[in-house]
């Protein structure tokens, strides 16, 4: 048994924190523990972002030189070139001005766009198509792992109890598995909590250690402790502060603060391989805006938080990638509420130092109403497992695409170089 993998699983653990703030001391000693085993190497670092709520990909990444798009969008289209807001990515696609941080990374060819992007499941539902996403299993909802767990049994070693980290309240659905994961809602005042038991810290503790004590498995129990005690070193360590490095300057906002902790682990060297943050409110049915609005908020924190992380990462650059992902995208056409509604295909964003960049990946017709799903919507061209699997066969080295993603063969589309 992977005795790390089962003690994490068996224990039913989740890690809770309150507030913003720096490096739990724990993480030096954690890391040099684990440099003195045999299981420990560098590994390189997958980032996943879920936009939840469904970003408009239309209007994050616009085809600008669609006139179908234009006529659709009467009051939300924007335009690119001779001062128009839109900054022209390549003479057909134009960033929304909001994510301007992007500008660089995109010309620079760190970052690679996928558009058309989506679920071959058609539900326009906010649940079922986050879950079939999560999952990676978009006709089967009975499916009890996601994908990024999958990920992690498919790395090819042991793990560290930090190799996949959520910063988040709960566990995603993406990390649901056998495979050793957890929650972290921040880096300071951490505490453990075993199932049923959240409240007291006290009693957590005693609990959680009399769980540990009482566990009839030796094997488990012995080879179970550098977790164990990594736990409890975590539980009572002091934390700094954290000044990011190259004057990287993130957001004061959730996303911002999920990214520069993971920022932190990843400089700590504590073994983290996966991580995931989420960032919300892209359901945009109401005043959608264009360069100001509900919009224009959300993707200036995204792109500037992403761009603070790059940044922070330095020198550690070559070892990370960051994908971000949402459910499906908006409806061609606006409503009648200067929004847009429940669409399908929607665009992702790839950055990293081996991705294909400087692109719009994908297909995007001309948005007349013969080439929209169901009359309606951007069609979705590319799957998203087609980009998933891509960047975990390039990046994280994980080749068995039958576990990763099951039911699906697809090919890649060239997102990452070879």
């Amino acid at each position: 048994m992977n005795t790390r993998r089962g003690f994490l699983k068996g224990a039913g653990l989740a890690l809770f924190g309150l507030g913003i703030g720096g490096v739990p001391t724990f993480i030096a000693n954690a890391a040099a523990s684990f440099k003195n085993t045999s299981l420990y190497k560098k590994n390189k670092i997958l980032i996943c972002i879920f936009q939840r709520g469904a970003m408009d990909g239309l209007m994050a990444v616009t085809p600008f030189t669609d006139q179908f798009l234009k006529a659709a969008r009467p009051t939300i289209f924007m335009e690119a070139g001779n001062g128009k807001p839109l900054i022209d990515l390549d003479g057909r696609f134009g960033l929304h001005p909001a994510m301007k941080s992007f500008e660089h990374l995109f010309k620079s060819k760190q970052m690679a766009i996928v558009h058309g992007i989506g679920s071959p499941n058609n539900s326009r539902s906010h649940f079922d198509a986050q879950d079939y996403m999560e999952s990676g299993t978009p006709f089967n909802k009975g499916t009890n792992s996601g994908w990024l767990n999958r990920a992690v049994g498919l790395l090819g070693h042991d793990a560290t109890p930090f190799c996949a980290v959520s910063l988040t309240n709960s566990l995603p659905r993406s990390f649901y598995g056998d495979n050793p994961a957890v929650a972290i809602n921040n880096l300071q005042d951490f505490k453990i909590q075993t199932k049923g038991n959240a409240t007291n810290s006290n009693t957590v503790s005693k609990s959680f250690e009399d769980l540990y004590d009482q566990t009839s498995n030796n094997l488990l129990k012995d080879t179970g402790k550098e977790s164990f005690d990594a736990m409890k070193m975590l539980q009572s360590a002091d934390t700094k502060n954290y000044k990011p490095s190259n004057g990287a300057v993130y957001p004061a906002s959730g996303l911002g603060n999920s990214l520069k902790q993971l920022a932190q682990l990843i400089k700590m060297d504590v073994g983290l391989e996966v991580g995931f943050a989420e960032h919300g409110g892209w359901d945009t049915h109401f005043n959608q805006g264009t360069e100001m609005g509900t919009f224009a908020r959300n993707a200036k924190d995204l792109s500037d938080s992403i761009t603070a992380f790059w940044t922070d990462l330095g020198q550690l650059q070559d070892d990370v990638v960051i994908m971000s992902m949402t459910e499906f995208g908006r409806t061609v056409k606006q409503n009648g509420t200067n929004g847009t509604d429940h669409g399908r295909g929607s665009c992702n964003f790839i950055i990293g130092n081996n991705v294909n960049g400087g692109i719009v990946h994908g297909i995007v017709k001309p948005l007349s109403i013969e080439n929209l799903e169901d009359k309606r919507d951007l069609a979705v061209t590319t799957d998203f497992r087609a980009v998933f699997s891509e960047v975990a066969q390039q990046h994280l080295l994980i080749k068995d695409n039958s576990i990763l993603f099951p039911d699906w063969t697809g090919a890649k589309i060239g997102v990452m170089k070879s």
